[in-house]
């Protein structure tokens, strides 16, 4: 009987450097393994369950986002505040990191809608933020059939930008012509690896052509001393009457320690 060869897994301490240099140059980076795929199971079921039962979810015809599960599910907490997960976000963005929020974002079977390149950053009512990054965790197997991730290497550095439109296929083009010409990197994931990608990353993602739910867990990470900012509205901050320039509270938006 042939055995399929194990995935390599990715922990805090087999992170290379040139896994780090490689986030900070392209501003993404694709890990194997963060998790097991026996967890990446338990997870994906507990993620069904949720987007079956959770009120406060949103679904349109790209995906359906479902935010702050770490604060209504144990299951799915678990992943959120995995320390793994955030030790290996800590050394990629080289500073402290608090959490700003987590989802589910699952595209249903032959949702026929992609995710147009956008920058996550724009969406954001944060001030003085030196970095923030976000872990894509596939919780399914992610072929390019399936929606997965597509980068612009570099797009990083585009800082100032106004929301783009996730259902408009030339919106962040119009805002930045110059990214039209620049490569393109499209990341198939199996269940249990991982992306990190830089809050300012120009990114985007396939339709779900296949018979089968794509099913992601994002964790946001950010900057552990950036400030609250008056705009954009957001849903995480809107309930909470944050005062502009204070810093967001720890029992909302856990900070990290540097050993995760």
């Amino acid at each position: 009987m042939t055995v399929a060869p194990t995935s390599p897994r990715t922990t805090p301490e087999s992170l290379s450097e040139d896994a780090v240099s490689a986030y900070r140059r392209d501003g993404f980076v694709h890990l194997p393994g963060v998790i097991s795929r026996a967890d990446a199971a338990r997870f994906a079921e507990a993620a069904l369950t949720a987007r079956n039962t959770v009120r406060d979810n949103h679904e349109g015809m790209i995906f359906t986002q479902l935010l702050q599960l770490w604060r209504h599910d144990e299951t799915l907490r678990e992943l959120t505040l995995n320390p793994d997960l955030a030790a290996i976000a800590t050394r990629l963005a080289g500073i402290p990191l608090r959490l700003w929020h987590d989802q589910l974002l699952i595209k249903e079977p032959h949702n026929g809608a992609a995710t147009e390149f956008h920058q996550d950053q724009p969406y954001w009512p944060h001030a003085g933020s030196r970095h923030a990054l976000s872990a894509w965790v596939a919780l399914v197997d992610v072929p390019v059939d399936r929606g997965c991730m597509t980068f612009i290497p570099g797009s990083q550095h585009l800082d100032g930008l106004r929301s783009q439109d996730l259902s408009d296929h030339g919106d962040m083009f119009t805002v930045a012509p110059e990214l039209l010409w620049e490569q393109r990197v499209t990341v198939p994931l199996r269940a249990g690896d991982c992306t990190f990608h830089n809050s300012r990353l120009a990114h985007s993602a396939t339709p779900n052509f296949t018979d089968d739910p794509r099913i992601a867990h994002v964790t946001i990470y950010v900057d552990a001393d950036l400030t609250f900012a008056a705009e954009p509205a957001h849903p995480v901050t809107d309930p909470l009457g944050l005062t502009v320039g204070s810093p967001l509270p720890d029992e909302h938006f856990p900070p990290f320690s540097a050993s995760a």
